[in-house]
């Protein structure tokens, strides 16, 4: 007989189930852990109302009672099969059930069909009686408590496990809620197998409605069993990256989808595995490698590593395909400690591609503004040789010219000694003007050979002197500087010489580009250009200024910092970007560039004083 108490407590538990499920499904947006943990509470429902329904049956009425008892079958077996779904769709993270898992009610199928047709083979009761010492229990009752008993204990030790691998107050929390629960109809339920205590048949839907009470505790305090954990593995398996989550023993504890589909698969990477003992595939063992080694790096240093993976895959027809992961792995302190490792796969493949094309792209322009440097070099060689050729040219015909007179004149005694000796200078004089136009082209050779190797190959920095470099300037500039009416006027306000640790052909190009765009500044008319050499205590400074109009302020901030030309088709904007990067690289100087007060615009260059030696009146500073 079922206690009054008892009956209140299954009549108020049943139609708090009811409202419950009602009003949750009126709200909607259930998960497949929510589906479950109703279909735990509905079976529960039934039990309990087919007790009650029991109760009120007359004792006398076998059939009707036997009728009753068999109802029960469709909550207690498919309570402890719930229990078991539960844990398997909590700790995987589950939203659909496997196929497989469709096995897990093969028992409690089976279990509640041979309850409610016992009478045709007996294989639930020998012999049915609602009194416990006269009820004789036939075999397959022996295997449905044995099923209940292994799903139960089943539930208890997956959460547990999940709970020890994860140093989570919250997932703690939830499983002592889960394991609580499914702990007392299972201890509830062995003392009454082994008769230990003497239960009533009451006693088991009692213990469930603890378990229901717990876990719907849990949903709405901790959210156990909501959509939280299955929202953050659906977030993190829709990211393109993969991540590695590790324990401090290189335990595998989770990974998302993109990291088992292009690691974890190729590894032999799973769960509950320990890193150092996975074999890997023989293609991606270097995968596994880098990874263990970048992990004991992490380790010992207890800060972020970083470091960047390639990886060979399959087409999806033939062949193999590369890509590029920039991998992090970060340190979890738990206690001021390392309790594990998150390690995060970033695919760098297009953007390593992208950096690719622009270096490509970069490489070409450079090529362009150094074959556009070597035609305006060419261009100003030939106009600079012109003259001194032409000079040498016109020497050696009044050279020929003397020399004919002087075999003409030889036995004529009318030229004497004195006219000879006026042939002879003027011979000496037409020579010194030849050797000076051959210097002069020497000059422009020796200044045009170290601009032309500097496009062509790489430098070592060297010691030369300022003014080498200077007298190089006016050398190449001397043509374009004439032809557009264009004076370089230079002004040195210290005495002596300066000496430059880096390279003179660079300097050279830097400041023939400075010249070159003062020039173009100072279109139509020309004008004066001022080249100004000055030093202080912290650097040597090169400033070039023109007369033209200045430099505007949205043009101002893009200086130096990207490819900007104003000269639309006729500039690349590679000149300046180039100057600077020479000036850090070779002189670890600095440029910049302002608008004069009096107009104009002032292009300088800071150069270190550590890195410049200066003299005065022959001794070393």
């Amino acid at each position: 007989m079922i206690p009054d108490v008892v009956c209140t407590i299954f009549s108020f538990s049943i139609l708090a189930i009811l409202f419950f499920v009602t009003y949750s499904i009126k709200k909607g947006n259930l998960r497949l852990i929510h589906r479950l943990f109703f279909t735990l509470a509905l079976a529960m429902a039934v039990f309990m109302g087919a007790l009650l329904v029991m109760r009120l049956t007359n004792p006398d009425d076998t059939f009707g009672l036997w009728l009753c008892d068999s109802t029960t079958y469709l909550g207690g077996p498919l309570a402890s099969t719930d229990c078991l779904l539960i844990a398997l769709t909590f700790i995987k993270g589950l939203e659909k059930f496997p196929k497989r898992y469709y096995w897990f009610l093969v028992i409690p199928v089976c279990t509640v069909i041979l309850a409610w047709t016992n009478p045709l083979h007996h294989l639930m009761y020998e012999h049915f009686s609602v009194i416990p010492d006269q009820i004789v229990f036939g075999p397959f009752m022996m295997v449905n408590g044995i099923y209940c008993y292994i799903c139960m204990i089943s539930s208890i030790a997956l959460m547990t496990n999940f709970a020890i691998h994860n140093h989570n107050r919250l997932y703690i929390k939830q499983t002592i809620c889960f394991s609580v629960g499914a702990a007392v109809p299972l201890i509830v339920s062995f003392l009454a197998t082994f008769r230990i205590v003497d239960f009533q048949i009451y006693a088991t839907p009692l213990a469930f409605n603890v378990t229901i009470l717990l876990d719907g505790f849990a949903i709405f305090y901790f959210h156990i069993l909501d959509i939280k954990p299955l929202a953050t593995q659906q977030i993190l398996d829709s990211f393109t990256d993969g991540y590695l989550v590790l324990s401090d023993h290189y335990l595998v504890l989770d990974y998302n989808k993109p990291f088992e589909k292009v690691f974890g698969k190729a590894n032999g990477i799973q769960e509950n595995q320990y890193l150092p003992s996975i074999q890997g595939n023989s293609l991606d063992r270097s995968c596994l490698v880098n990874l263990l080694t970048s992990l004991g790096t992490c380790r010992q240093t207890g800060s972020n590593i970083s470091y960047e993976q390639p990886i060979t895959l399959p087409n999806e027809g033939e062949g193999y395909h590369q890509k590029y992961y920039m991998v992090e792995i970060t340190p979890l302190i738990l206690q001021d400690k390392i309790g594990g490792f998150l390690a995060c796969f970033k695919d760098v493949s297009m953007m390593k591609k992208s950096i690719q094309r622009l270096q490509e792209s970069q490489k070409r322009m450079v090529e362009q503004e150094r074959l556009a440097s070597l035609g305006q070099m060419i261009g100003g060689i030939a106009h600079n040789l012109k003259t001194p050729i032409m000079a040498i040219s016109g020497g050696t015909l009044a050279i020929n010219n003397l020399v004919d007179e002087c075999c003409k004149s030889l036995g004529d005694p009318e030229v004497n000694e004195e006219d000879y000796r006026q042939i002879y200078q003027e011979m000496a004089e037409w020579l010194n003007r030849i050797r000076e136009s051959c210097s002069y082209m020497s000059d422009i050779i020796s200044a045009v050979k170290g601009q032309a190797i500097s496009m062509s190959q790489e430098i070592p920095n060297q010691t030369f002197a300022l003014n080498d470099a200077i007298k190089r300037v006016e050398i190449l500039m001397r043509h374009e500087l004439k032809s557009k009416k264009c004076t370089l006027k230079i002004q040195q306000d210290f005495s002596g010489e300066a000496l430059l640790q880096g390279d003179i052909n660079g300097l050279v190009q830097v400041l023939n580009n400075l010249i070159s765009n003062a020039i173009d500044a100072q279109k139509p008319d020309g004008g004066l250009i001022e080249l100004s050499l000055k030093k202080d205590n912290h650097a040597l400074i090169l400033s070039i200024r023109d007369h033209g109009t200045g430099i505007p302020p949205e043009i101002m901030t893009k200086l130096f910092k990207q490819m900007y030309t104003s000269k639309g088709s006729l500039g690349t904007g590679l000149g300046l970007y180039i100057s600077n990067s020479i000036i850090k690289a070779k002189f670890n100087g600095i440029m910049w560039a302002d608008n004069h007060p009096e107009g104009g615009a002032v292009f300088g260059i800071s150069i270190p004083a550590e890195t410049v030696t200066f003299s005065e009146e022959g001794t070393l500073q």
